[in-house]
């Protein structure tokens, strides 16, 4: 019965181990080649730094963003963070979403 009691918290904290880190890190892990096996060229998506753009190819683990008309960065497949399914939030390919909020000159 002694080794029983001894054995406990160890069992304890293996559970507790596998409840609060593995098992929601692999839940992200999942979650995110879910969010990979999504990317194709014309989707639009936002990166873990937060910078919006549209897929324009993928070429083994990189993909080619294009972040304003004719700008296209590289980056890491695993650095998407996931996929816009609202145009609105981007624009639209046509109309991109204007950054101009006026005359910003100061009045003297």
């Amino acid at each position: 019965m002694d080794n029983l009691g001894a054995l406990l918290p160890i069992v304890l904290l293996v559970g507790l181990f596998y409840l609060l880190i593995l098992r929601p890190a692999r839940a992200r892990q999942s979650q995110q080649r879910a969010t990979v096996s999504r990317l194709a060229p014309g989707v639009r998506v936002m990166t873990t730094a937060g910078l919006f753009g549209t897929i324009t190819a993928i070429e083994g683990d990189e993909v080619e963003l294009e972040i304003a008309e004719g700008v296209r960065v590289r980056y890491v497949a695993a650095a998407i963070a996931k996929v816009i399914e609202d145009p609105t939030i981007m624009g639209t390919p046509d109309e991109p979403e204007s950054s101009d909020h006026g005359d910003d000159t100061p009045q003297v």
